[in-house]
C-alpha cells in the first residue's frame, strides 16, 4: 500500500493508511500532550500531512508506523520547546504533591497510575508509553525517540522501578483498607 502511495501518488491508499493509524496515533499524542485532546488532534493532522509530503523520502528501513510516530513525536517535542512556560518550580512541585495525595484518595489506582506516570521524566514516560502501552519494541521506540537502544532500555527499566515504588503506597493502603 505504501508503495502505491509513493510510486503512484494514490491518495485513496494514503487515506487507508490514515484510517489504519489515526486512532492509535491520536491516543499516543494525547499521552504526549498531557491529555490535551485538541492539541493531540492538531498534531496528528499535522503529522499525517508531513508524512504524506515526505513519503517519497520514506526508505522503508522501519515500519511505516514507526516512521509516522517519529514525525509526530518530533512535532510534539518542537511544540513543547516553543511553548515551555516559565514557572516557579517549587510551587508546581508543592501543588503536584498535594494534588497527587488528594487524587489518590479520591480516584483509586487509575488516578494513582496517572500521577505516578507524571513523576517520571518526559523521556521515561514516552519510552514506557511507546513500549508498554503502544507495543513498540525497544528498537522501534529508540528509532522514534532518536535515542540509543540502551538509553531507551534504561528509561523503561528506571520507569518500571520508579512506578513500582510510587505505587507501593497504594498497594499497602488497599491491603490494609
Amino acid at each position: 500500500m505504501i508503495r502505491r502511495v509513493v510510486e503512484d501518488g494514490d491518495q485513496r491508499a494514503y487515506a487507508q493508511l490514515v484510517r489504519r493509524y489515526q486512532s492509535q496515533l491520536r491516543f499516543s499524542l494525547r499521552q504526549l500532550c498531557d491529555g490535551d485532546q485538541g492539541l493531540a488532534d492538531d498534531m496528528a493532522q499535522e503529522a499525517f500531512i508531513k508524512a504524506y509530503k515526505a513519503l517519497p523520502a520514506f526508505r522503508g528501513d522501519a515500519r511505516f508506523s514507526t516512521w509516522l510516530y517519529r514525525i509526530a513525536y518530533n512535532l510534539v517535542m518542537s511544540h513543547k520547546r516553543k511553548n515551555a512556560p516559565v514557572v516557579d518550580q517549587e510551587a508546581v512541585d508543592s501543588a503536584q504533591a498535594q494534588e497527587s495525595v488528594e487524587e489518590a484518595q479520591q480516584l483509586g489506582m487509575a488516578r494513582d497510575l496517572n500521577s505516578a506516570m507524571g513523576e517520571l521524566s518526559d523521556a521515561q514516560r514516552q519510552a514506557v508509553h511507546l513500549c508498554m502501552q503502544r507495543g513498540f519494541s525497544h528498537e522501534e521506540a529508540a528509532s522514534i525517540m532518536k535515542l540509543p537502544l540502551g538509553t531507551v532500555k534504561s528509561h523503561v527499566n528506571r520507569a518500571r522501578s520508579k512506578l513500582q515504588s510510587l505505587l507501593q503506597a497504594w498497594r499497602e493502603e488497599v491491603v490494609s483498607g
